[in-house]
């Protein structure tokens, strides 16, 4: 313990919420005594602004990290405002040698970091960021021609080809820390105000969720021990418990790319067999998406609101609030896409195939803007990433990088019954249906009279009769495209 900041290091957390592998925090305590900080951003725009879910976890995932920071006898001082005000501000008051942080990459958070590196280093203080939250850096992974790339497959070999990445470091057992006479003040984590005031997010979370990084080590050691071999023909399966749920905790920091890597391989290499491989490879591959959106994002920081693909920009997109209201409610007659709806409402989560499913019935189905069902995951999802958020429904609208093409179409129905061939999540997520036979629980409208009598459905009233035809909206969806392209 140090009663001197010239010593003393200041680590700044942000989306990074852990303790393991943890460059900025290694840094820190090779340089002397600790001073841990995080700082909640109230000046972030709204494509960066925190939504309910986010906070409900963040709180949570804050209180983790705290617990285990005073364990260390580093306690994590907590304030809220301008970072480009307080870190600088901190470091001068103080008299900190050096400012570490870990890297984040949309756009905003890229322009303060760099305002409060060059103010740091005009004050003549240390300042260094490090790669924290992905495989590779969006400026390593490049085209022959040193650009970057709009296509995954080829983005994927490329980085592959680069090799496995560097190996994790494992959490420190102790850190060096100020006297606590020499420690500034701070807010507590209660005053931050992340608690939701308005639906109450935690009494339905907390129910599904363990946020923090035991939490996340915990979810990634289940998924290894065996569902991961079976995840090639069970990830695409709502019903069935065959994908990790990690993402929210790998968009909060709580666990690192390179530590998922190296012990999905650790795994892989322990069993032995060609069909865990596999498995493994295919998971691996979805870590690689993630890296690919963010070098997306990175590279065109335009993409939160404005079309990858400029040619969207003249896309004839409708105003449909009474759509969207139903689509966001789960009250859209069509089954599959109300039980992705209602899971997220309930869970803050939705299984990717269903996501993909309800963005494309938004988009295509609705012809609802791709930005306003963006700004709900945003608000709903507690794995609200925005690079993987944006570059998602990009490409579900067909005008991001590497998109679907417009004229793939979701078709809710055959979806459901190649997916949820025995009606199980429809079943769970929309319970007015579970009496349904399967051959008709995902198009209930064309069940007869007898049929809807006994399972105790009246369409229209328990519930709704779809609210658009799929077969009318698909060919008004490839009209409006046939304008795009007319246009490009």
């Amino acid at each position: 313990m140090s009663d001197s900041p010239s010593d003393c290091a200041l680590v700044w957390f942000r989306d990074d919420l852990r303790l393991d592998d943890h460059p900025a925090l290694a840094a820190s305590a090779r340089r002397g005594a600790v001073l841990p900080l995080f700082i909640l951003e109230e000046e972030a725009p709204g494509e960066s602004a925190l939504g309910g879910a986010s906070r409900w976890w963040l709180h949570r995932s804050l209180s983790a990290l705290a617990e285990r920071l005073n364990e260390l006898g580093a306690p994590l001082l907590f304030k809220r405002g301008r970072a480009e005000e307080i870190v600088p501000t901190l470091a001068r008051e103080i008299g900190v040698a050096a400012v570490y942080w870990n890297r984040r990459y949309q756009p905003w958070g890229v322009a303060v970091d760099k305002r409060i590196k060059s103010a740091l280093k005009d004050a003549g203080v240390h300042a260094e960021s490090f790669n924290g939250a992905l495989l590779y850096e969006p400026w390593e992974v490049k085209t022959k021609q040193g650009g970057a790339y709009g296509v995954f497959t080829p983005f994927w070999k490329a980085e592959c080809a680069l090799g496995d990445p560097p190996q994790p470091t494992p959490a420190p057992k102790s850190l060096p820390s100020l006297a606590p006479a020499a420690r500034p003040a701070g807010e507590a984590l209660e005053d931050l105000g992340l608690s939701p005031s308005g639906p109450d997010w935690g009494a339905k979370l907390s129910r599904y969720w363990t946020p923090g990084e035991a939490g996340a080590q915990a979810r990634l050691d289940a998924f290894l021990d065996g569902p991961v071999a079976d995840y090639p023909s069970r990830r695409d399966r709502p019903a069935a418990d065959g994908t990790s749920r990690l993402s929210p905790h790998i968009h909060f920091g709580e666990a690192s790319p390179r530590r998922i890597w190296w012990n999905a391989l650790e795994a892989a290499r322990a069993d032995g067999g060609a069909k865990m491989e596999e498995g493994v490879w295919a998971f691996l591959r979805e870590i690689g998406w993630r890296d690919f959106n963010h070098n997306l994002l990175f590279h065109n920081p335009q993409m939160p609101y404005a079309n990858y693909q400029r040619k969207f920009d003249a896309f004839p997109w409708r105003e449909d609030e009474a759509g969207y209201r139903a689509w966001t409610r789960g009250l859209t007659g069509y089954p599959l896409v109300d039980a992705g709806m209602r899971e997220l409402w309930e869970t803050g989560y939705m299984h990717n195939r269903v996501r993909m499913l309800v963005a494309s019935f938004l988009v295509k189905d609705l012809l609802i803007p791709w930005t306003k069902g963006e700004a709900w995951f945003r608000d709903t999802l507690v794995d609200a990433d925005l690079a993987n958020n944006v570059g998602n429904w990009q490409w579900a609208a067909g005008c991001g990088a590497d998109a679907a093409p417009y004229f793939r179409i979701f078709n809710p129905v055959t979806q459901g019954e190649k997916f949820d061939p025995d009606g199980d999540y429809v079943r769970r997520w929309v319970p007015e249906l579970k009496g349904l036979p399967k051959k008709v629980i995902h198009a209930p409208w064309t069940a007869d009279a007898r049929t809807l009598a006994a399972a105790g459905v009246e369409l229209g009233r328990t519930y709704p009769r779809p609210i658009v035809d799929h077969k009318q909206a698909r060919q008004a969806a490839l009209a409006a495209y046939e304008e795009v392209k007319g246009a490009a």
